[in-house]
């Protein structure tokens, strides 16, 4: 329910001005609700003088089941210098799994796809399980703005109700997700490594707690749509169907200037720093079992003749070894290569949670008991400053021979 304080309310229009739907109105210096208001919260959020307030109470079962289909938000980047926009991995990977979550409830599967006007590839999205897409372009949307996302996107999920909403745990989808669980007054599960649907038809989100040490469960019973974010490269990319195609809607709401706060002036690129583990095929990683910083230049080299990357465990990030773009773990990044090298590392819970999904994992302790060796599909026990230049004479003798 939205109510309006009108002896607070002074007239100012902002509401009316900054609601996507044309909903609210301001008469005799005093603002209005219409009745095609979603309860989005746009108003509520520009009006200076906290006039506006929106009381949500659990829904009962017969509200909750108006809540239909799995919705997932397409983060996009740019491609070929910026002419065109395409959607994220990480997108592909949650409509993989949407596929079987959807399939579950026999419900299907929307993506939300905000955009500047710029060609997307929608094709893509269609091919890897999206049932349709729902689009609204505005060039307030490029670059990325808190203000101008959680307006538009609120306001696309209170209107079109799903059951259940998906985002990327992404720099800007870690920005996004709670502030429209926020405004509509959701739940929200982040970082979620395990997704399920239950016996009651509830989405069980299911992710790392008190600090990786127990995987909780959760649920989200009295509110719809249920929200999670997930973080890229927890699950794999299906195989896509090019023959598969669907409608593109475009959604009708307004978005004003006003509504976005701040300004992006200039983008200044770290050069030096490292990163993109999050995408790279072969990753050679360090620990703090390495002893020094000055031992990663035998790491760095086993990686250049692998053509992987350099990473490593929170321990030597913390140590000021390398930067934090470079770490993987639960408090890092997630990473999927196809070999993932572990050197130096025990294998804590929370270093295990950001590295499991790597095709092959080879890891190399003195240690025999260290857990690394549990999730390693190949362990050598043995001393790193014997066993890794071993391994760089190999690699290039057999490149010598292969040549």
């Amino acid at each position: 329910m939205l109510i309006i304080d009108t002896k607070a309310c002074t007239g100012c229009k902002l509401c009316e001005k900054n609601c996507p739907f044309s909903a609210m109105v301001v008469v005799n210096e005093k603002a209005q609700a219409k009745d095609n208001c979603t309860l989005c919260g746009a108003c509520m959020n520009v009006c200076s003088v906290h006039a506006i307030t929106i009381e949500r109470t659990a829904a009962s079962p017969e509200e909750l089941a108006k809540f239909k289909g799995v919705f997932i938000w397409a983060e996009l980047d740019e491609a070929d210098g910026g002419e065109r926009l395409v959607p994220k991995k990480v997108v592909l990977e949650l409509l993989t799994e949407a596929k079987r979550l959807a399939g579950t409830l026999g419900e299907e599967i929307k993506v939300l796809l905000p955009t500047d006007g710029r060609p997307v590839d929608t094709d893509i999205l269609f091919a890897h399980g999206a049932d349709a897409i729902v689009r609204f372009e505005n060039k307030l949307l490029w670059p990325y703005s808190t203000d101008a996302y959680t307006t538009v996107i609120s306001a696309m999920v209170a209107a079109k109700k799903p059951s259940i909403f998906l985002l990327g745990a992404t720099p800007n989808g870690r920005d996004l997700a709670p502030r429209v669980g926020a405004r509509l007054k959701l739940g929200l599960t982040a970082d979620c490594t395990m997704l399920e649907i239950n016996d009651e038809k509830q989405l069980v989100q299911t992710r790392p707690a008190f600090g990786g040490n127990i995987m909780a469960s959760i649920l989200t019973p009295f509110s719809r749509p249920q929200m999670a974010t997930v973080r890229p490269n927890v699950f794999q990319v299906g195989t896509p169907d090019a023959t598969r195609k669907g409608p593109i809607e475009d959604f009708a709401v307004t978005l004003q200037r006003g509504v976005v706060r701040t300004k992006i002036l200039e983008v200044e690129k770290l050069a030096g720093l490292g990163g993109g583990i999050d995408t790279a095929k072969i990753i050679v990683a360090g620990g703090h079992g390495l002893k020094s910083p000055a031992s990663l230049a035998m790491l760095r080299e086993l990686a250049a003749e692998l053509g992987g990357t350099l990473a490593g465990s929170r321990a030597i990030v913390e140590a000021g070894w390398i930067p934090h773009t470079l770490q993987v773990g639960q408090s890092g990044i997630t990473v999927s290569p196809d070999l993932y090298i572990a050197i130096g590392i025990s294998g804590a819970v929370q270093h295990i949670v950001g590295m499991s999904s790597a095709r092959t994992i080879i890891a190399i302790n003195n240690d025999p008991e260290a857990p690394i060796f549990k999730v390693a599909d190949v362990g050598i026990v043995g001393d790193a400053f014997v066993v890794v230049p071993a391994l760089i004479k190999e690699i290039r003798e057999a490149k010598k021979k292969a040549a």
